[in-house]
């Protein structure tokens, strides 16, 4: 089932898609995590800055100190102005960053295109929207200045009453439940840090909720172990979710799955 949503559209950097857009010298603000992939935000400082002087573009790079502050940090870019707001790092900065370039572009206060430089361990965002998702070739996807524009969903409730942007995707129930006890494991990241998050939901915690989805006229009501709406193709640094999405489609794919117990949970990891 893939219904069709309401979407906010921001311009995305790819390396394959459409034409360059003009020949005026854009400004970038880049906004670094430097604690992102055991630290290789920090390491990617140097390349980042040589390969964008090496262009010849008029920059800012700008690393974040905490959690949330990539998302004010683009905001305020975008109030000043910047052609170009920039994300090096992974997955979550990447949301944060992402909604504070929302947040400005509902207020109309500019319309900047939205950069990444690849230097996640996840990085399931670039891979769903077809941008490089190691550090060279991002940097050169982004330096083409070739775009396209994606589809961006919002959400509101949990921790966010007021709504949250999503470029990649959203889980309800075990996949949630899984992302918060992956966030605790400090040791390591990306798609190990999923498994562990998965062993430690599935024997610790885990009665699949009962959800009510409404889609045009169809109801269902039912016991899921975790519903996906997804705008890219994968998630938790690796899981394919929905390998046929597109982002650019006017679509969300949904993709539910009903109750199984905890040794059926295990044999289905294998197929993501």
């Amino acid at each position: 089932m893939r219904p069709a949503c309401l979407f906010f559209s921001p311009s995305v950097l790819l390396c394959d898609k459409l034409r360059p857009t003009g020949e005026k010298k854009m400004r970038y603000f880049v906004i670094v995590n430097p604690i992102c992939g055991r630290g290789l935000g920090e390491k990617s400082i140097a390349a980042i800055d040589e390969r964008l002087k090496q262009a010849g573009v008029e920059y800012r790079l700008t690393r974040t100190e905490r959690p949330w502050h990539a998302a004010e940090l683009a905001e305020q870019a975008a109030r000043e102005g910047y052609d170009v707001i920039v994300c090096a790092s992974g997955d979550g900065t990447i949301n944060e960053a992402l909604n504070g370039l929302m947040k400005a572009r509902k207020a109309g206060i500019n319309h900047a295109a939205f950069g990444v430089i690849s230097i996640g361990t996840g990085n399931d965002f670039s891979g769903g929207v077809g941008i490089p998702t190691d550090l060279e070739h991002s940097l050169e996807a982004l330096l083409a200045n070739k775009r396209k524009t994606i589809d961006i969903g919002f959400v509101r409730g949990g921790d966010f009453p007021e709504g949250r942007y999503f470029g990649n995707g959203i889980g309800i129930g075990f996949d949630a439940a899984v992302g918060t006890a992956a966030s605790k494991v400090t040791w390591t990241r990306g798609l190990p840090a999923y498994l562990i998050g998965v062993i430690a939901t599935v024997f610790l915690y885990y009665n699949p909720p009962k959800v009510v989805i409404k889609v045009d006229d169809e109801q269902i009501d039912q016991r899921s172990l975790m519903v996906s709406i997804m705008n890219g193709k994968r998630m938790g640094g690796g899981f394919r979710m929905a390998p046929n999405s597109q982002a650019d489609d006017g679509l969300f794919d949904l993709c539910i799955c009903e109750t199984a117990g905890k040794l059926r949970i295990f044999g289905l990891i294998p197929y993501f």
